[in-house]
């Protein structure tokens, strides 16, 4: 076994060539600890796991490489066409050069896959926008490339010398996943693809008129064709991708408007009261202004419309955003239906998540089918074995044996603390994906 590593022990190996596969490597900086959190929460980086975990003969060594991994014992990672490279240490302070190596795709093979994605559109935009989802992936092995690794693609090289998956190559392999959540041109770039080459390609062939490419006909052939009008309507939409950008939209007010003060010397008319009246006014300020906001936020126009709320749920929303005198907040407490003792908690939830978080306050969901074995998985990957709290699982809730601490599941998937407080559940903290992550807000962490 050998220990350490030497200077050189990352210098490319070989000359330049000529499609500068040498030139196209990225480096990441070590990852934090990630202790308590799952590895991969994207599709694609949990398809990479599964390469390495169906490759794997020794899963005692891929557990001791996911605990080094999530204790950030792992190094900058190095990532270039065919290999991903990185420094892993042990807790006595030693350390190994670890390696995974990825087959490329071949030019042939690259050729398919940039041609599947011209003819759709939705691929090219979904590369532009950073994204791989699972119909480019699938399209792309109907054409014969996988992108993804398969069992046995991940090749492991480590100076410990193991003939295996080792620790050390198992720990860069989980935190590959990580990067892979982030950034999935870096599955890409392993495949023999960097992000600025890869996209210079789709535009160039975006760009490339119908009929373009010579052929083998000579010029009187091509003379007697007919002369396209237009292009398809696909190519025209794809190019809305790298058109230039619209001119920047208008600055964002730094703050709302002033509402009008009713401090007159004209008395009110009956049933007016001016002080609620100012109330309402500022928090119309406040919401224009938000909405504004949202308006002119990246990908505003992806976003779902936002269903409007009832006047029980407005009534929770006004004294949670608008922070009312107390005589004030007793007239929302019961517009709410709610009883006054009960009614904190709901403003409490309102402000960590708005109208989900408050749905969950409230409802007691029965879980069953899919729903209830992705909460199950999350729990169970959310910690080690020996780090998991008791909890007793009752619909949608997950209590602690001691009944002080719960996690709730919301209908969107997330995790929502919660403390035992004067004899009511009381929420303790925003929602998390990772129910790990929400555990601790509830213990105050």
């Amino acid at each position: 076994m050998r220990d350490g590593y030497e200077a050189d022990d990352f210098a490319d190996k070989g000359e330049d060539r000529e499609d500068g596969v040498f030139a196209q490597e990225r480096t990441f900086a070590a990852l934090p600890p990630a202790p308590g959190r799952g590895f991969a929460a994207s599709w694609w980086g949990k398809a990479w796991l599964k390469a390495l975990e169906d490759t794997a003969l020794d899963l005692r060594q891929l557990k001791e490489g996911r605990r080094v991994a999530r204790e950030g014992r792992v190094g900058a990672v190095s990532v270039r066409p065919g290999r991903i490279t990185a420094v892993v240490s042990e807790r006595d302070g030693s350390t190994y050069r670890s390696d995974v190596l990825l087959q490329e795709l071949d030019g042939q093979e690259w050729d398919s896959f940039l041609g599947m994605a011209v003819e759709r559109a939705g691929h090219i935009a979904a590369l532009l926008d950073r994204e791989m989802p699972p119909h480019l992936v699938e399209d792309a092995a109907a054409a014969g490339v996988d992108l993804l690794p398969g069992i046995g693609d991940l090749e492991p090289q480590c100076t410990c010398e193991a003939w295996d998956h080792c620790l050390h190559t198992a720990a860069l392999c989980y935190q590959v996943a990580r990067l892979l959540d982030q950034d999935p041109f870096v599955l890409l770039l392993m495949r023999g693809r960097g992000e600025r080459r890869l996209l210079d390609e789709l535009q160039e062939r975006i760009a490339m008129p119908a009929g373009a490419p010579e052929d083998a006909d000579g010029p009187e052939e091509r003379a007697a064709e007919p002369e396209i009008a237009g292009v398809p309507a696909a190519q025209a939409f794809a190019m809305g991708g790298i058109l230039p950008a619209l001119p920047a939209p208008p600055e964002l007010p730094e703050a709302p408007g002033d509402a009008p003060s009713l401090d007159t010397e004209a008395d009110p008319e009956a049933g007016v009261d001016p002080t609620a009246l100012e109330m309402l006014a500022r928090d119309a300020a406040a919401r224009a202004h938000r909405m504004l906001a949202e308006a002119l936020a990246p990908d505003h126009e992806h976003r779902p419309v936002t269903e409007g709320l009832t006047v029980r749920q407005d009534a929770v929303r006004l004294a949670a955003d608008a922070r009312p005198e107390p005589w004030i907040v007793n007239r929302l407490a019961s517009g709410s239906g709610r009883p006054r003792a009960g009614f904190p908690a709901a403003v409490a939830a309102w402000r960590y998540g708005g109208a989900t978080a408050l749905s969950v306050l409230d409802e007691d969901r029965a879980l069953e089918g899919e729903v209830l074995a992705r909460a199950r998985t999350g729990l169970a990957e959310a910690w080690e074995e020996d780090e998991a709290p008791r909890l007793r699982a009752e619909r949608n809730r997950w209590t602690a044996a001691d009944g002080g601490l719960q996690l709730r599941y919301g209908p969107e998937g997330r995790w929502y603390p919660y403390r035992r407080q004067d004899g009511q559940w009381f929420p303790a903290g925003p929602a998390d994906d990772d129910p790990a992550a929400a555990w601790a807000q509830a213990e105050g962490i």
